[in-house]
């Protein structure tokens, strides 16, 4: 990818973050107007601590033998919400799909599957789930097929927190640390411990977005992306860019901007989508990010009282239609998404 285009200007509102030491007990943390943390209203589901091994081996996957029937066309869309560290959910939807096996291995031929970002935090075993999307990718592109993910903003916070750990940043209401954040956000000891130079590059290089059969694919639901870019291909290379720059305020602002989030809710929401599909192209947003549940009410509302236990059912259609929401909210007992596209109605 080669990068290009600016940075556009600086998003207003940021939580008020201290630096906080790596041994330190979290503190709690205000937010300023315009910021929306994901830690508020989105428990951990209690799992056991993950083994402190890789949970797949990344072997390389051969080749198809002369057999092997050669794949007719592109195969069937599929896409993937937040995953969050939940591994053993992730799997369980991927075979209830059919895309995988008993042995989580890719079983789906030629078909096209997409995660839309956020891989760890909050949950178990986030460094198992990169793993287990990097062996797939493998096996996919040798059936025919492929397999592919988004930048989430959560990638974002752990490269961040490995890079840079406590270095101050500025934000619109204090300082701040990529560490501190990380923390406040549900990231994972575990995660850290086991994190290595091949899945900080494979996430380095991650898209932004893409655009596939009519679908403009996004992590957040957000018109930021508008600041890096007039073309898909000008996004992706700016958010690349900015992190082989390193520059610890230039990804603090990338962050930050990525954590935005209900553009495409309320009034106004369908025309925030209008403007990211002129732009970029597409008939619809896919996004995950910000949980159904926040979406519909359930959690969350404006009065500050909580609907009960979230329901989730399936994707979340909104914004006249022109928006289609994949975070099923599995960190709050909510569901894993995995959806073809496009869908069915």
């Amino acid at each position: 990818m080669i990068q290009g285009a600016g940075q556009g200007p600086a998003v207003r509102g940021m939580m008020v973050m201290p630096v906080v030491p790596v041994n330190a007990a979290v503190p709690p943390y205000a937010t300023d107007e315009g910021y929306t943390p994901t830690e508020r209203n989105l428990p951990v589901v209690g799992r056991a601590p993950a083994p402190d091994v890789p949970t797949v081996s990344l072997t390389p996957v051969p080749e198809p033998g002369p057999g092997a029937a050669p794949a007719d066309g592109p195969g069937p869309l599929y896409v993937v919400g937040d995953v969050h560290g939940y591994l053993d959910e992730l799997r369980a939807a991927l075979l209830a799909q059919g895309l995988i096996d008993a042995q989580d291995r890719w079983a789906a031929g030629n078909t096209r599957l997409w995660f839309l970002g956020d891989f760890t935090d909050r949950g178990p075993d986030g460094i198992g789930v990169i793993d287990l999307v990097m062996r797939l990718s493998a096996e996919a592109a040798a059936s025919g097929g492929y397999c592919k993910a988004l930048m989430g903003n959560h990638e974002l916070l752990l490269i961040g927190a490995k890079r840079f750990g406590d270095t101050p940043v500025s934000s619109g209401a204090g300082t701040a640390s990529f560490h501190a954040a990380w923390l406040l956000n549900g990231g994972q000891r575990n995660d850290m411990d086991r994190l290595q130079d091949h899945h900080l590059q494979w996430m380095s290089r991650l898209d932004a977005m893409a655009e596939e059969d009519g679908h403009l694919l996004v992590h957040s639901d957000t018109t930021a992306y508008l600041d890096y870019g007039d073309s898909i291909e000008a996004v992706n290379d700016a958010v690349t860019e900015t992190l082989q720059r390193a520059d610890a305020e230039e990804c603090w602002d990338l962050f930050r901007k990525l954590t935005k989030r209900f553009a495409f809710r309320d009034q106004g929401g369908a025309e925030a989508v209008r403007e990211l599909l002129g732009a970029y192209g597409g008939q619809r947003v896919v996004h995950g990010h910000s949980p159904i549940p926040y979406l519909t009410g359930q959690v969350g509302s404006e009065d500050g009282e909580d609907s009960g236990a979230p329901a989730v059912d399936g994707p979340h259609v909104y914004a006249d239609g022109l928006a289609i929401a994949m975070d099923g909210g599995v960190t709050m007992a909510g569901k894993m998404l995995v959806a073809q596209l496009p869908l069915p109605g």
